[in-house]
């Protein structure tokens, strides 16, 4: 069965759909998915990338080893649950920078928007559950 999710290699290789000086329409964008996950670079700035998620539900658990993380909601709730059993909980227009190595899972209440930067092709190094 296949996994709606990218594999961490899809997801580290990915590359940007728009140049720079293109002006990106951020509310076009996530409106055009349809599908229940979609992450996607949309923009590279200098050594990091934009990236636009819209997803319903729960994502694996992961660390990013050479990247922080900067999550910016733009609709819906996101909560982020962290290997200690700390939970944050985001609602539009909050943010959080999850640092290099930490061990999380995103979880949409609902359709959720937001906003990631990264270091362009950041690894992702998906573990079975919370340490």
């Amino acid at each position: 069965m296949k996994s709606r999710f990218p594999s961490a290699q899809d997801y580290s290789a990915q590359t940007a759909r728009y140049p720079s000086l293109a002006v990106i329409d951020i509310r076009a964008e996530q409106a055009a998915v349809t599908e229940s996950y979609r992450n996607q670079v949309l923009v590279d700035v200098n050594t990091h990338c934009m990236r636009l998620a819209v997803f319903e539900g729960e994502y694996r658990w992961h660390h990013h080893p050479d990247s922080d993380e900067l999550f910016l909601v733009v609709a819906g709730t996101l909560q982020i649950d962290l290997a200690d059993g700390n939970r944050m909980e985001l609602t539009e227009w909050q943010s959080v920078v999850i640092p290099a190595g930490t061990v999380h899972r995103t979880r949409a209440i609902g359709r959720t928007v937001n906003i990631t930067c990264e270091k362009n092709g950041a690894q992702t190094v998906f573990v079975e559950a919370a340490a």
